[in-house]
């Protein structure tokens, strides 16, 4: 059992040199050790540091990306929107015009088709009148080739002024 029980002068060499390690080590590692930890701590806060400032100007690009993406949408649409309009102003120009010409077109039609039937009606009365100065002029000839017929006639006509 002695083994298990340091001897005394055993115990005094063990702290005396343990102080003396403690001593050795605080003068000369402890310092150079805690410095090299401190700065791999502020290394690695500033790593972190470094990352969130990162994330934020990501968020915020993300942010600035989506704003950009919204408004050019809107110009699209307000584009799509104005180019709609103006297509659909085109056609209704375009429409009215085309009802105009059309029209246009109609009372010309019915002009010319007025003077053409006016030429025609005045054609027929033209040869209506020579076919009645036709048939005149033959029965004349006709009722005038005797005497007697031509006396009658002439009668006739006389009493006829005078009646009125």
């Amino acid at each position: 059992m002695d083994l298990l029980i340091p001897d005394f002068g055993l115990l005094i060499f063990q702290v005396v040199a343990f102080t003396i390690l403690l001593f050795v080590l605080g003068k000369f590692a402890w310092k150079p050790i805690l410095s090299g930890l401190k700065e791999r701590e502020q290394t690695i806060e500033s790593a972190l540091l470094s990352a969130e400032q990162a994330k934020n100007e990501m968020q915020a690009l993300q942010a600035d990306n989506q704003k950009l993406l919204a408004e050019a949408r809107a110009e699209r649409d307000a584009l799509l929107k104005d180019a709609i309009s103006a297509a659909n102003a085109i056609k209704e120009e375009a429409r009215e015009e085309t009802s105009k010409i059309t029209a246009r077109m109609i009372e010309d039609a019915k002009a010319a088709i007025e003077t053409e039937k006016k030429a025609a009606l005045t054609d027929v009365k033209n040869q209506v009148a020579m076919l009645s100065l036709e048939i005149t002029e033959k029965l004349l000839r006709k009722q005038l080739a005797d005497q007697k017929g031509q006396r009658e006639l002439i009668d006739s006509y006389v009493k006829d002024l005078n009646l009125n």
